[in-house]
């Protein structure tokens, strides 16, 4: 590993791994991240949020690979405006998603399709979310939603969150085809079955021809774990949750509020270094 910087990807979650609590990406992440490429390095994001929460970030960080999008549902070629894998909820997930919103009515709900923000139950929550996110919601019931979603995300009081998996859980059995992964202590999502940023990273790889690679992936919560397992190095900063902290091969002694993917720049280039010393 880590023999040519120009065999290297490194690929990073947005929230809490790139990005800090304002949201406003360090100017340490992005001159790391032009480095990365100027030395011909590859460099992507991959992200729970869909293409309208994530366009404006896109603006200010440049990538020259493809993105993970929607936690795994769609990768996305952002130069040529096109999508080069996706896949999406079966039609059970709607009556999923309706028991769980009728049996919560605290919990604010929004479902992705193809182009949209669609709220069939909108709380402050959920009215926080789309603030963040940047995105105008489209308020309207689960039959006016049209198809094809990649995903969908209920939000609700952190104190709130375990109550609502377990009702999830309750039901799941009568939904095979889907599988739920808490992506923050307030967030909730409901994906295709075995999709995650692992297997978006996976099909990366695969459309872009990059079997060769060295594969470091970036993440700090629940819904990265199957992609730093599946980079061949897994990296995290310091906020991670724990659950991230014991699968990661390094786990940074900075904060996403402390520049963590410039550290992990930095350490990919000391590997590359290494290699190329010896």
């Amino acid at each position: 590993m880590f023999e040519d910087i120009s065999k290297v990807l490194l690929i990073t979650d947005m929230d809490g791994t790139f990005l800090p609590a304002s949201k406003i990406p360090s100017r340490e992440n992005l001159a790391a991240v032009e480095r990365l490429m100027s030395a011909g390095g590859k460099f992507s994001i991959a992200t729970g949020r869909s293409l309208q929460a994530s366009k404006r970030y896109f603006e200010q960080v440049n990538v020259n690979c493809p993105i993970i999008m929607c936690n795994g549902g769609m990768v996305y070629d952002l130069h040529n405006k096109r999508q080069i894998y996706d896949v999406f909820l079966p039609v059970s997930a709607k009556e999923f998603v309706r028991r769980v919103l009728e049996a919560n009515p605290d919990a604010g709900c929004e479902c992705l399709p193809i182009e949209g923000v669609y709220v069939p139950q909108m709380t402050d929550m959920e009215r926080a979310h789309c603030e963040i996110c940047r995105v105008t919601p489209v308020e309207c019931g689960l039959d006016e939603i049209p198809p094809n979603w990649y995903k969908a995300l209920f939000a609700m009081k952190e104190e709130r969150l375990h109550e609502v998996i377990e009702f999830a859980d309750s039901i799941s059995g009568d939904y095979p085809d889907v599988d739920l992964v808490v992506s923050a202590p307030i967030y909730y999502e409901m994906l295709p079955k075995k999709i995650s940023k692992g297997t978006g990273l996976k099909e990366l790889v695969k459309a872009c021809g990059m079997e060769d690679f060295t594969i470091v992936a970036a993440g700090d919560y629940n819904n990265d774990i199957e992609m730093l397992e599946a980079a061949d190095v897994g990296i995290c900063p310091s906020n991670a949750a724990d659950d991230v902290k014991r699968i990661a091969d390094v786990v940074l002694d900075v904060s996403c509020e402390e520049s963590a993917i410039a550290a992990a720049v930095e350490y990919i280039f000391e590997r590359v270094g290494k290699r190329s010393a010896g």
